[in-house]
């Protein structure tokens, strides 16, 4: 439930961080007639999002068990790919992501072109809309639980819709590089359990056939039914019986990509030139200059 519930909150709030500020531009300067066409986009574009969602989830469930398999792996791959570009993205802009934005949509109605406005929700809430279901689809995959998984992505949505709506009327202030940094460590233990769980469904479509010797026994720990089996196989996507190559991807991952993210950024300090500022002209100062010339 808390990857799924984290999944539907971070990708709702960027998605909903667009539409809130375009959104709160248009209302500002009275254009509700371009404002009604943003609103219709979203909904297209989250109709579009759970057609996409629903004919992956069809396609995997009537596919044969070795292709399912497979589906599942390269869905899981695809998963950690768009975690990583995101971790690594929000890492370096997400302390100016809303000025940004801001400057994007002052920019779009100085040159007059509310439409742009409208394409740029459309457009956010179809990107964010797709590589939730992505996520979502591989947290589902890797659930012992899916109604669980299902719930927490409702919920993380729901609340990511209400703080975009408090964006838009200006009452929610979020200090969005913090959000960032502890989302992205969430979803980054969850991507490494989608490494484990590629490889442990890459073996069963007979596309990984190495390193399948059992590396450790952890059914002592990750007992089936138990809530330490949830944490454990759910959240970090830990197996009761990893194989080498399994754990080997999962610490392969972990360990750079949490370094990375919690690794103290350079802050570039410019050297302030040194300048000397000129004297103030006066008659006292041309009398002088005058009578030192020969």
């Amino acid at each position: 439930m808390l990857p799924t519930f984290v999944i539907g909150l971070r990708e709702g709030l960027e998605a909903a961080l667009i539409v809130g500020i375009v959104a709160a531009f248009l209302r500002q300067r009275g254009r509700l007639d371009a404002l009604r066409w943003v609103w219709a986009g979203v909904a297209v574009a989250v109709l579009i999002c759970l057609a996409v969602g629903v004919g992956l989830q069809i396609a995997s469930a009537e596919l044969p068990q070795k292709e399912q398999e497979g589906l599942e792996t390269v869905v899981g791959a695809a998963a950690v790919l768009m975690v990583t570009y995101m971790a690594i993205w929000m890492r370096r802009h997400a302390r100016d992501l809303k000025g940004q934005l801001e400057g994007a949509a002052e920019s779009a109605l100085v040159q007059g072109s509310a439409w742009a406005l409208v394409f740029m929700a459309f457009f956010a809430v179809l990107r964010e809309g797709f590589e939730t279901a992505v996520f979502l689809l591989a947290a589902f995959q890797a659930s012992d639980t899916p109604a669980m998984a299902g719930t927490g992505a409702i919920i993380g949505i729901v609340v990511a819709v209400g703080l975009g709506y408090g964006i838009y009327r200006g009452g929610v202030h979020i200090n969005l590089s913090r959000f960032f940094y502890v989302t992205g460590l969430v979803l980054v233990v969850v991507a490494a359990g989608l490494v484990m769980s590629a490889f442990h469904t890459g073996h069963e479509a007979g596309w990984v056939n190495f390193g399948q010797d059992r590396a450790m026994d952890l059914s002592w720990l990750v007992q089936p039914g138990t809530v330490w089996s949830s944490v454990f196989t759910g959240v970090l996507g830990i197996q009761p019986y990893p194989t080498a190559i399994e754990v080997v991807g999962w610490l392969a991952y972990l360990v750079p990509m949490v370094l990375y993210l919690t690794w103290p950024s350079r802050k570039k300090r410019g050297r302030v030139p040194v300048t000397t500022a000129a004297p103030e002209y006066t008659p006292e100062l041309a009398a002088q200059r005058a009578s030192n010339q020969p």
